[in-house]
């Protein structure tokens, strides 16, 4: 075995966090995942969102076209099948769409709990961490206030018999209305102060 010569140096270590630091380290990096997987999820819901929309519109100018044609009855049965079939991609789409609304809605459920164990941790532990009890709550009323407006997306856009309208609900789940810049900058500020990001 070698002995260690006193002016030598062993490689630096960070220290290993424990206890609460790490427990809010934890949390910062769950809020991250989580605001990623919403973020897909909106992403999955714009594109559905969008086919709805363009179903409606297609399935509005059909009604609009003149129904006399010449061809007759053969006529007719082809834009009736076509209509079904329209019909069925369109419940299609709404279907899907609900299954990433459900998503989402279990996301936040995840929030709540994550907001709930920060909470604890910071009344533990006041000083730095009243910060990121607060940055927590924020970014879950956020996004439940998000998903509050998609539900009523969801249950109202293949169903608004008003094309104008129904480009409002894209808009509205494409923006975000309720997802500030300033969430970003919380959350961001939030991985920073937990070590997650570089200085």
């Amino acid at each position: 075995m070698e002995a260690k010569s006193p002016g030598a140096s062993t490689p630096c270590r960070k220290p290993v966090m424990s206890g609460s630091a790490r427990k809010l380290k934890d949390n910062a990096a769950d809020w991250h995942n989580f605001v990623m997987k919403w973020d897909r999820l909106n992403d999955e819901g714009s594109t559905i969102a969008n086919q709805i929309v363009n179903l409606k519109l297609s399935k509005e100018a059909v009604k609009e076209a003149d129904i006399a044609e010449d061809g007759g009855q053969t006529a007719i049965t082809q834009r009736t099948g076509s209509a079904s079939a329209a019909a069925a991609e369109l419940e299609d789409r709404c279907s899907a769409l609900v299954v990433i609304l459900e998503k989402m809605a279990h996301l936040v459920s995840k929030m709540e709990k994550l907001a709930s164990s920060t909470k604890g941790v910071c009344e533990l532990q006041e000083f730095q961490q009243e910060r990121t009890d607060e940055v927590s709550s924020r970014l879950l009323r956020s996004y439940r206030e998000e998903l509050a407006l998609k539900e009523v997306i969801v249950g109202e856009i293949a169903h608004t018999c008003r094309s104008d309208l129904a480009l409002v609900y894209l808009s509205c789940w494409l923006y975000q209305p309720y997802l500030e810049q300033s969430s970003t900058v919380q959350l961001e500020s939030l991985l920073l102060e937990t070590g997650h990001r570089p200085l």
